[in-house]
Parts: C-alpha cells; sequence; structure tokens
C-alpha cells in the first residue's frame, strides 16, 4: 500500500484517512497540534514501533474503503469555517460551563480530601475555558471572516487580500498551549480516571474532559492540518495575482 508512509506527516494522514485518527488516540500520537511531525517522528517521541503502527493503520484501511474521505479536506473553505462553528465551537459554548459548574462544586466538596489533585485540576480547567473561548471568539470575528474574503478575493475585484498566514501563526501557537494544557489534565487524572469512592458530579467531570479531550483533537487537527495550509495556499496566488495587477 503507497497510500502513506513513514515520512508521512500525522496531520496529513487524518486529513486524507480520517478514521485513522482513532488509532493514533489509542496509541497515544498526537495528531493535532503535532500533525506537522512525520508518522515515523511521532512514533519516536512516543517509544513505539513505527512499523507496527504503520501496519496497523495499513490494516485499518484495508477493512474499509480504501479511499480518502475528501469531504471536508475539499470542502469550499466558506463551508470549513461554518463547519468548524456550528461542529465545535456552538456545542463548546454550552459544554465549558458545564464543565465549570461541575469542577466547581468538585473544587468544593473533595479539594480536602484529594488535595494534589483537584486544585491543580480546577485551577487549569479554569484558564483553559478562558483562553479557548478567547480563542473561539477570534477566530469567528477575525481568523474566519478574513479566510471566506480570501476565498472570493481577486485581482478583478480590487479587493484587499487578508493577511491570514500572520492571524494562523498566531493562533496555532495558541492551539499549542491548549494541547499541554490537556496533556496536564490527562496526566494529573490518571488518564481521567475518577478516584475510588468518588461521587456522580466528580466521575461525570472526569467523563466530561475526557470528550473534551477528543473532541478538541479532532478540531485543532481540521485546523491545523486542513483549514490553514489551504487558507495559506488560497493567499499566496491571491497575493501575487494582486500585484501582478497592480504592476
Amino acid at each position: 500500500m503507497s497510500a502513506f508512509d513513514l515520512s508521512t506527516p500525522v496531520g496529513e494522514i487524518v486529513a486524507r484517512y480520517p478514521g485513522t485518527s482513532r488509532i493514533f488516540d489509542r496509541a497515544g500520537v498526537d495528531f493535532c497540534c503535532g500533525g506537522k511531525r512525520s508518522l515515523a517522528e511521532a512514533c519516536q517521541a512516543k517509544g513505539l514501533p513505527a512499523d507496527h503502527l504503520l501496519a496497523e493503520l495499513e490494516q485499518e484501511l484495508a477493512a474499509v474503503a480504501d479511499e480518502p474521505d475528501t469531504s471536508l479536506a475539499g470542502a469550499p473553505l466558506a463551508a470549513l469555517t461554518r463547519y468548524i462553528v456550528e461542529r465545535f465551537h456552538v456545542p463548546l459554548g454550552e459544554e465549558l460551563p458545564r464543565l465549570g459548574r461541575m469542577a466547581e462544586r468538585v473544587l468544593e466538596a473533595h479539594a480536602g480530601a484529594h488535595p494534589d489533585v483537584v486544585p491543580e485540576l480546577v485551577c487549569l480547567f479554569r484558564r483553559f475555558r478562558a483562553e479557548l473561548e478567547e480563542h473561539m471568539a477570534k477566530e469567528e470575528s477575525v481568523l474566519f471572516p478574513a479566510i471566506e474574503a480570501l476565498a472570493t478575493a481577486s485581482a478583478a475585484t480590487g479587493a484587499r487580500i487578508p493577511p491570514v498566514a500572520a492571524l494562523i501563526a498566531a493562533l496555532e501557537g495558541e492551539h499549542d498551549g491548549a494541547g499541554a494544557a490537556l496533556r496536564r489534565l490527562r496526566e494529573l487524572t490518571g488518564g481521567f480516571t475518577p478516584p475510588a469512592g468518588a461521587c456522580n458530579t466528580f466521575r461525570a467531570l472526569y467523563d466530561g474532559l475526557a470528550h473534551l479531550e477528543k473532541e478538541m483533537h479532532l478540531h485543532v487537527h481540521l485546523e491545523n492540518s486542513v483549514l490553514f495550509p489551504r487558507a495559506q495556499a488560497r493567499e499566496r496566488p491571491a497575493a501575487q495575482e494582486r500585484r501582478s495587477a497592480i504592476e
């Protein structure tokens, strides 16, 4: 099979074959913030046998239709930004407050019994939530409109070419920060495993955080490995076209 090899970036593999995200999740391989690393580099970082993971990926693809899922990878840029808002931003607008309420109750009821976990957990989540909400607001008010404008900009219209590359670079850095926070939450909670005797709220909080982690992996992957590269690729010829028209 030649669809990809050990030199292929992990994010590119998931962009072309979304089902492989389940294998990377099980292996603990970061395909969102770390999506630019090759499969070999990602395996080396986790201490995994690269050939074995490659074989598992190929086996997974052989078991299903051996064709890329291009429904999102090939979608118009404006459709991609709308999908991200509807699929991830809107649900997060409801889920983050719900998790926040549970985190505060767990802090009040269980900080004394679990002083090495609960206070840091709640502090981390508060910061993560505030930064993510600010990040999504910037995407919706600044970056996504710029990408949508870029999709239709041309020398013929005389429209200004939005400088999306600079905006993307700043927001990718914020993605890295969110990834680091999620890794610390997983480490702190022992893989989101509630302690013995945990109440229902404690268990629901851990379950919600585990779901949040999975959703964020998909969310950041779709931006870092699909939307952002396509927007940057569109910006370059659009800017050149504009300069040629001026000259």
